[in-house]
């Protein structure tokens, strides 16, 4: 990237692939929660983001009707990504997953199994189970799941097309409480990495986007954000600069100084 153009996109060698489909934005975001249509529309478009999530049991899926926020989204703008939020079994999952593909909106699924009502973590075992049935029925399975390795790597190995790992508890807005992990997750894995739940400001998708990872999906911080256009805007070139950063290589840490001008050739 030349420094000194007005091109605000970051130089990145390859786009965001998930199966054979390529997005140029990295960030991906959801629709609930805003004020109104109007409200969450314009905060999709400050974003930057090609991809957006739909709740498939909180949202009216006859978008001939004015209310439901279908109505306001372009097809030609906005990638749908379903995802079964507020489901707590397998069965659930994939009944609503099967809904949102008979209603027309995708066969792609942003899978969610919840496990305990109180922390909103998933539910691994039922997880690994609706992706490997879903899978099977020719959706793109992008599960929401822990952190943890052993999770993520069953996951793929189920045939999911990405693995999207909370940064901390959805909603939380605490930010990314495990970088190792996530990491560790990014070093092992052969499918992208998308980190979902918990960022809550620009430095925290900054800083998660540092670890490497291939995106983030964020709703609750924009939509509880008090300008949550402007925090949309935020998030889009805190994206972007998370991404260039790790992309350029950081410094070392050292537990020393270094002098930043040379120590030879200096004036008497």
């Amino acid at each position: 990237m030349n420094p000194n153009s007005n091109d605000i996109s970051p130089a990145d060698p390859a786009p965001l692939r998930i199966g054979e489909t390529e997005f140029s934005s990295r960030l991906i975001v959801g629709t609930g929660k805003y004020r109104d249509a109007e409200q969450t529309v314009a905060a999709l478009r400050a974003s930057g983001a090609e991809m957006v999530t739909v709740a498939v049991r909180r949202v009216d899926l006859d978008a001939t009707k004015e209310e439901s926020l279908l109505h306001h989204l372009d097809r030609d703008e906005f990638f749908l990504l379903p995802n079964t939020a507020g489901c707590y079994t397998e069965e659930d999952a994939v009944r609503y997953a099967r809904l949102g593909r008979e209603a027309g909106l995708s066969s792609w699924v942003k899978l969610e199994v919840i496990g305990d009502q109180e922390t909103l973590l998933p539910d691994t075992e039922a997880l690994l189970a609706a992706t490997r049935t879903l899978v099977a029925e020719g959706f793109t399975v992008l599960p929401y799941t822990n952190d943890d390795l052993i999770t993520a790597l069953k996951l793929q190995d189920a045939g999911a097309a990405a693995v999207m790992p909370l940064a901390s508890p959805i909603g939380s807005g605490l930010g990314l409480l495990n970088p190792l992990n996530i990491r560790l997750l990014k070093a092992r894995l052969d499918v992208p990495v998308i980190v979902d739940a918990g960022v809550g400001t620009a430095s925290d998708a900054c800083a998660t986007m540092e670890q490497g990872v291939d995106g983030i999906l964020m709703n609750t911080a924009l939509a509880a954000a008090e300008d949550p256009v402007l925090m949309a805007w935020a998030m889009r070139q805190a994206v972007q600069a998370g991404r260039a950063a790790w992309l350029a290589g950081r410094m070392p840490k050292r537990e020393w100084a270094v002098p930043s001008s040379p120590s030879t050739g200096m004036l008497d």
